[in-house]
C-alpha cells in the first residue's frame, strides 16, 4: 500500500532503506494500470525509463551517494512543459507527436532532485480553461463524481494526485490552474509568488501573470516539493534570490493574534450557496487555532480589466503565430483569446498596467493591516464534464468563458501568493476548497496557516473511492 502514503512519509522510508525506489515506484504504477483508464489524468506514461531512473536512483543510494529532497518519488509533469525523449503536446492537435529534445527548468530540477518521471498529466488545449479537455485526448474525469470535470488547467495532476497514482506533480497557474483543479479533487496546489520558481526557457521573461508550482495532497508535500523546484535562476530576471531551503524547515506556526480577513465570496462575487456554506464553516476552525477573524476582504477594483487585458495580450503574442497555418486544429476559446489580444491598443495595455500597480499598492496596504485573506478558491464545486465552462452562478449570467473563474484570475492580478486546501464537501460529496492568500512573497506564511488547517481538520484525508479500488 506504498502509493497510499504521503511523499515526505516515503521519502522517510526510502531513505532510512526501509523499501526501495523501484518498490515505490512499482506500486504507483500498479495504481495506474487500476484506476487511470476511468480517469483519463496520466496521458503519456513512460514506464521503460522510469524503471531504469528508479533502478539507477537505488544503485546511487546503495554506493552511498547523497539523496535529492525527493529521492525516489514518482512524479507526473504537466503536458504543457518541455519534457526531453518524452511526448509534449500542450493539448493541442498541431503537437500532438511533438517530442522535445531539452527538459525545461523544473524538470530539470526535480529530476535533479531524484524525482523519478513518470509521464505526462492531462491539461486543456494551451491550458486555456479550468476544464481539463482535448482533441488529443480526451477529457479527465473528477474521481469523485466520473460525470463532473476535475477543473483545469493542471486537472489531470490533479486527478493522479487524488487517485493516489503519484504522490506529487507540478502544475503552472495564470488564471487558477494550480488552485482549482486542487479544490475541485480534494487536494493541494499552491500558487507561489511570482519568480519563485523560475521559468526557463520562456519567450517573455517579463510576463508575471503565469507561473508554475507544485501539487501534491498534503501542504508538507507541497513544501518538500517547492524546496525542490523553487530558487534563483540568473537568466530569469524577476526570479527571487531567496533559498529554497527555507521550504524544508517545520511548518509550525503560532496563529493566535493573526489577523484573518474573511471573504466567503471575496467581495460580492456570485458564488454557489453549497460552496458559500462550506467555506463558512471554516470561519470557526480559523478561530480555534487563535485567529483573529474579521469581515473584510482587499478591494479588486480593475483586477478583472486588468486580468483579461494582459492574459490575451500573452495569448496574441504566444500563439497568435499559429493562426493563420492552423487556425482548424485550434479550438474556439483559444482564437477568442489570441483575437481579443490583437485589438488591444497600446493604451488598453497601458491602463492594464497603472491598474495592476494601483492594486499592487492597495494590496500591500491590505496586508499591513492583515496576515490573510481567506475565501473560496471557486465559485461552484465541479460541474457536468459535458460543459466546457460554467456560463452563469446564482442568477448572474457570464458574457466570456472565463469569468466564472473570477475568484482564482483576480488574486492573479494582485501578484499575491495563494494556496487552495481541502476544505469540505457539498451535500452532493464534491470536494470544496479554502483559499488563502498571503502577503508579498510570504509564501511560506501561507504554507504554514495552511498546514495548521490542514492539520485541524484532517479533511485532505478522504480519498474517492475509485483510488482505493
Amino acid at each position: 500500500m506504498l502509493h497510499l502514503k504521503s511523499a515526505n512519509e516515503l521519502r522517510d522510508l526510502i531513505t532510512a532503506g526501509e523499501v526501495s525506489a523501484r518498490e515505490v515506484l512499482d506500486a504507483h504504477l500498479q495504481q495506474v494500470e487500476r484506476v487511470n483508464g476511468a480517469v483519463n489524468a496520466i496521458v503519456t506514461l513512460d514506464v521503460e525509463r522510469a524503471v531504469q531512473w528508479s533502478i539507477e536512483a537505488d544503485e546511487h543510494q546503495a554506493k552511498g551517494g547523497e539523496l535529492g529532497v525527493l529521492h525516489g518519488l514518482p512524479v507526473v509533469h504537466k503536458d504543457l512543459f518541455s519534457t526531453a525523449g518524452m511526448r509534449t503536446t500542450f493539448g493541442s492537435p498541431i503537437y500532438k507527436d511533438h517530442v522535445p529534445d531539452a527538459d525545461e527548468l523544473i524538470i530539470q530540477r526535480l529530476r535533479g532532485a531524484g524525482a523519478i518521471s513518470i509521464g505526462k498529466s492531462n491539461t486543456p488545449e494551451f491550458g486555456a480553461g479550468s476544464q481539463t479537455f482535448n482533441e488529443v485526448f480526451g477529457a479527465t474525469r473528477n474521481p469523485y463524481d466520473l460525470q463532473k470535470t476535475c477543473g483545469g488547467s493542471s486537472g489531470g495532476a490533479a486527478v493522479a494526485l487524488a487517485t493516489r497514482m503519484v504522490p506529487i506533480a507540478d502544475g503552472s497557474d495564470m488564471g487558477g490552474s494550480l488552485r482549482n483543479p486542487a479544490s475541485f479533487c480534494n487536494v493541494v496546489g499552491f500558487r507561489p509568488s511570482t519568480g519563485r520558481v523560475p521559468t526557463w526557457p520562456s519567450d517573455n521573461l517579463w510576463f508575471s501573470f503565469g507561473v508554475q508550482g507544485p501539487m501534491a495532497r498534503t501542504v508538507q508535500d507541497v513544501s518538500l516539493m517547492l524546496a525542490a523546484i523553487a530558487g534563483p535562476d540568473q537568466r530569469v530576471p524577476l526570479s527571487i534570490t531567496e533559498p529554497s531551503e527555507q521550504f524544508l524547515g517545520s511548518l509550525d506556526i503560532d496563529l493566535r493574534g493573526k489577523r484573518v480577513a474573511f471573504a466567503p465570496t471575496l467581495g460580492g462575487l456570485p458564488v454557489c450557496r453549497d460552496v458559500v456554506k462550506v467555506i463558512e464553516k471554516q470561519r470557526r476552525v480559523l478561530e480555534e487555532l487563535g485567529c483573529e477573524v474579521v469581515d473584510a476582504c482587499l478591494d479588486f477594483d480593475r483586477a478583472d480589466d486588468v486580468f483579461k487585458t494582459l492574459r490575451a495580450f500573452r495569448f496574441a503574442m504566444k500563439y497568435g503565430g499559429l493562426v493563420d497555418q492552423h487556425r482548424e486544429l485550434m479550438k474556439e476559446t483559444v482564437l477568442w483569446n489570441i483575437s481579443e489580444g490583437e485589438k488591444l491598443s497600446g493604451e488598453d495595455i497601458a491602463n492594464a498596467q497603472r491598474w495592476r500597480t494601483e492594486l499592487f499598492s492597495r494590496a500591500v496596504e491590505f496586508f499591513e493591516q492583515f496576515d490573510f485573506l481567506v475565501g473560496p478558491v471557486t465559485q461552484v464545486a465541479a460541474f457536468s464534464i459535458e460543459d466546457q465552462f460554467v456560463s452563469g452562478i446564482e442568477g448572474t449570467e457570464f458574457t466570456t468563458y472565463i469569468d466564472w473563474m473570477q475568484s482564482c484570475y483576480l488574486v492573479t492580478a494582485t501578484g499575491m501568493p495563494a494556496i487552495s486546501v481541502p476544505a469540505g464537501f457539498t451535500t452532493d460529496g464534491l470536494p470544496v476548497g479554502l483559499q488563502i492568500i498571503g502577503g508579498y512573497r510570504q509564501d511560506l506564511d501561507v504554507l504554514k496557516i495552511a498546514n495548521a488547517f490542514e492539520l485541524a481538520t484532517n479533511i485532505s484525508a478522504e480519498a474517492p473511492e475509485l483510488a482505493l479500488a
